[in-house]
């Protein structure tokens, strides 16, 4: 078991820990077009690496205050959670916000850079050296959580996977893209917890009833229904199952393979200056694909979750993508498709328009008028 650990901020930090929370939110908005989409057409990309942490400062922060305000976590109460680094990062600035050691459960994937800057951020780090043999990682984290909230007595759980405060905590989000933009025809969103798409789409669909949300997952995850395999892709995707996924709200699923994510990362880079890891460069791959195939005048947001920090060791390493093979060739233009999850096993990027709950007993079809948004505008 191997553990970093560092000295938490003491209560003389009280003025400046008051301030940190409007750090967060009111991240810009960037047009991003060529090469990603044809000249004149384009897509608008939240930047929600401009957090402090990333886009899941948004709901550490929430959870952790309603949690206070219902009295499930105490003051001074530990604070531990499973997470694969950006949640980690937000709760280490809630933890510092409101006064509460934090411990965080990863695995042997999690940047070495992030595990030490989590430290320094005053959050102990647990990492667990072996997956959960059906489960996975994730499943392998969650169930040290379970010990360690056992052995610390009054230690609270977000449980990021279930809890709907991760939901809520995107209200404001979804706000921010109705101020800005005004109508909004479709939203692209990496699911893994499920928590920024469903409430992000939620939110907007009241707002935009004809809005198309497509949610992105990497190969080799479950929440779509696919096999679980061993995944590359970190911050989207999962081996189990979230119950927050909204699946009632998502139109189509497309599954990004990790190079694909990798050539679009270091395009956004080398002629939008702004770009972020896996997620970022799988959503960017589907946004320009929709810019390209919906009529020209439709509007399209795509929501980064972080910035590129993170993954100047693996993204952006050439070594690192030499030895994983991703830059052998370059990547598809158009999606392969399916008719539904449980047609094939994907391996590249692949779209489907069946979304269902792979955990329902009885999958029903989606609704006609749902179709109808997505036959409308697809070529």
């Amino acid at each position: 078991m191997h553990r970093f650990t560092s000295t938490a901020f003491t209560p003389a930090h009280a003025t400046a820990r008051s301030a940190l929370p409007g750090l967060v939110g009111g991240t810009p908005l960037l047009r991003v077009s060529r090469p990603l989409t044809p000249a004149g057409r384009g897509f608008w990309a939240k930047l929600e690496g401009f957090n402090p942490g990333g886009i899941k400062d948004r709901p550490a922060l929430y959870m952790v205050e309603q949690a206070r305000a219902r009295g499930v976590l105490l003051p001074g109460g530990r604070i531990i959670e499973s997470t694969s680094g950006t949640l980690g990062l937000g709760l280490a600035l809630a933890g510092q916000v409101h006064g509460h050691p934090v411990t965080l459960v990863t695995d042997s994937g999690l940047e070495p850079a992030t595990a030490r800057l989590l430290a320094a951020y005053g959050a102990r780090v647990e990492v667990v050296t072996e997956p959960h043999p059906t489960g996975g990682w994730q499943q392998a984290r969650r169930d040290r959580v379970r010990r360690l909230l056992a052995a610390h007595p009054g230690s609270w759980c977000p449980d990021q996977y279930n809890n709907p405060d991760n939901v809520a905590a995107y209200t404001p989000l979804a706000l921010e893209l109705a101020s800005e933009l005004g109508r909004i025809d479709a939203l692209v969103c990496s699911v893994g917890t499920g928590g920024h798409s469903a409430g992000i789409s939620r939110v907007l669909r009241r707002l935009c009833p004809e809005l198309l949300v497509v949610g992105v997952d990497t190969v080799g995850s479950t929440v779509f229904g696919q096999p679980a395999r061993p995944r590359l892709m970190r911050g989207l995707g999962s081996s189990i199952h979230p119950r927050n996924v909204a699946y009632d709200t998502i139109d189509e699923v497309h599954w990004v393979a990790p190079a694909e994510a990798v050539r679009a990362c270091r395009q956004l880079a080398a002629s939008h200056y702004a770009t972020g890891g896996w997620s970022v460069g799988a959503v960017a791959l589907v946004a320009g694909w929709l810019a390209r195939t919906l009529p020209d005048s439709s509007r399209i947001v795509a929501v980064f979750p972080d910035g590129p920090q993170r993954y100047l060791d693996t993204v952006y390493d050439d070594d690192y993508c030499a030895r994983h093979g991703l830059l052998d060739a370059p990547p598809p233009v158009e999606p392969e498709v399916i008719g539904r999850p449980d047609e094939k096993e994907v391996v590249r990027w692949t779209r489907c328009t069946t979304v269902v709950d792979p955990l329902a007993p009885s999958p029903s079809p989606a609704p006609a008028t749902t179709h109808a948004r997505q036959d409308r505008g697809q070529r």
